[in-house]
């Protein structure tokens, strides 16, 4: 796949064409300089190509805070595994000694350079864009990404220069490959983006001791084993009142929204700290969310122990997070690597068994004459019990359960289905969803 990296001082709008270029919003934009930290694929098709399209942060190549030094790390990995590089530059404010200082550094990298002059939303502001001609850059493009002005002869440009898919056979094949998606949540600094680059076995995201680095939802492909992982690292989830600025508060989003869209979700927390209120809140948002839950336990190799030392933390999860009792706990270090491949073993296993189906018939053999006996009461000469039982869909395990009578299941009628279930049929690290329907029996 043809890849693009598109980089530039702060602010001039590189996430705002990057969101307009994969044609839907997932990159944080906004009037603050620095949002964008990490690099942030996308992709997209276009004149039948396939694009691959990185956003970065914006660089300041003298600074010597830690963050701006290490988004010109991230800056310096996009444009290696990049074939074409795009400098975007403001035209309303013109050239300014930050523009003319990144040129030089874009050339040398030895890629073919392209000027993108943004902020060009109306005809009358064209000639806004002429004195960057004196960059001398292989091509130049005045576009507005927010209005999409010039965006389709920028994508038509980069299109000529992308291949078609080598062979039909190798379409097949990467269209076959499994994948799963995965995202690490967990409150600010508990290690998630040191665990993602552990995963991945490089730096991928920065990783810094300042709560809130990663603002974005970053996201990697990786493969291994024949299986494909999208490894998400979101943002840390603060409690609702103590973000700061419509930044963080869109980080929150855009972590919730990665938890919708994934298969598994790894919550991390703080063996140092143990389980926190705010804790206890995200886990109940990976619950309701429908992804498997593994509860990582990062920094174990700092904890003190003796043989009752997991047995208790094991304990205080499962007492501050009742609704994640299904959920395995693993104990890693991603400062050192200490068991964090073990990971894989246990995604896989998340993810097959919230694919499970269960036959109607096996459920009904089982669970009717079982409740019908434990469960039915008399309530108004309306008998209520189990009538019918069948799996209405997995990702995750949803059972719609038909009873007689007016009246709900009480919730200890639930709780012992979704334990049959999982006793007769595992569905690890998966959630269950039980779903009603009434129907009243005729006398």
């Amino acid at each position: 796949m043809y890849q693009v990296a598109i980089v530039g001082r702060p602010n001039v709008g590189k996430s705002t064409l990057f969101n307009r270029l994969c044609g839907f919003r997932k990159a944080i934009v906004g009037d603050e300089p620095g949002i964008t930290r990490d690099r942030i694929y996308g992709s997209v098709q276009w004149n039948k190509k396939s694009i691959s399209v990185l956003d970065t942060g914006g660089m300041i190549p003298e600074a010597h805070e830690i963050i701006p030094e290490r988004i010109l790390d991230q800056v310096a990995a996009a444009i290696s595994e990049s074939q074409l590089v795009i400098l975007v530059v403001d035209g309303r404010a013109g050239i300014t000694p930050l523009d003319e200082q990144l040129l030089p550094m874009m050339r040398k990298t030895g890629k073919p350079v392209w000027t993108v002059v943004n902020k060009i939303d109306s005809n009358e502001l064209e000639s806004h864009a002429a004195p960057f001609y004196q960059f001398g850059t292989e091509q130049l493009f005045a576009i507005s990404a927010e209005q999409g002005r010039g965006t389709a002869e920028l994508l038509d440009a980069i299109a000529a220069l992308a291949k078609e898919p080598s062979t039909e056979a190798e379409t097949e094949s990467t269209a076959a490959v499994e994948e799963i998606g995965i995202a690490v949540v967990g409150r600010p600094n508990v290690g998630k983006s040191s665990l993602v680059n552990r995963l991945l076995g490089f730096e991928r995201s920065i990783v810094t001791d300042i709560p809130g680095t990663t603002r974005d939802s970053v996201d990697t492909l990786l493969m291994r084993e024949g299986i494909r992982y999208r490894i998400i690292d979101t943002a840390g989830i603060r409690r609702k009142g103590k973000t700061e600025g419509r930044t963080e508060k869109v980080s929150v989003v855009m972590a919730q929204k990665s938890l919708a869209h994934a298969d598994v979700a790894l919550l991390l927390l703080d063996a140092e700290e143990g389980v926190t209120k705010l804790d206890a809140a995200i886990g109940g948002y990976a619950s309701e969310s429908g992804c498997s839950v593994i509860i990582v336990l990062n920094k174990w190799d700092l904890v003190k122990k003796d043989t009752y030392t997991l047995e208790g933390f094991t304990d205080d999860i499962h007492r501050r997070m009742k609704y994640l009792a299904y959920a395995p706990i693993v104990t890693v270090s991603a400062l050192t690597g200490q068991r964090v491949t073990k990971l894989f073993d246990v995604i896989r296993q998340a993810y097959e068994a919230r694919r499970v189906r269960i036959p109607t018939g096996t459920l009904n053999n089982m669970f009717v004459p079982e409740t019908a006996e434990r469960f039915a009461v008399q309530d108004s000469n309306q008998k209520l019990g189990i009538r019918y039982i069948t799996q209405a869909r997995s990702d995750p395990p949803t059972f719609v359960v038909f009873t007689s009578g007016k009246d709900r299941l009480h919730f200890s009628t639930e709780r012992y289905l979704v334990n049959r279930l999982r006793e007769q049929f595992g569905f690890f690290a998966s959630p269950i969803r039980i779903q009603q329907r009434h129907k009243l029996r005729h006398k």
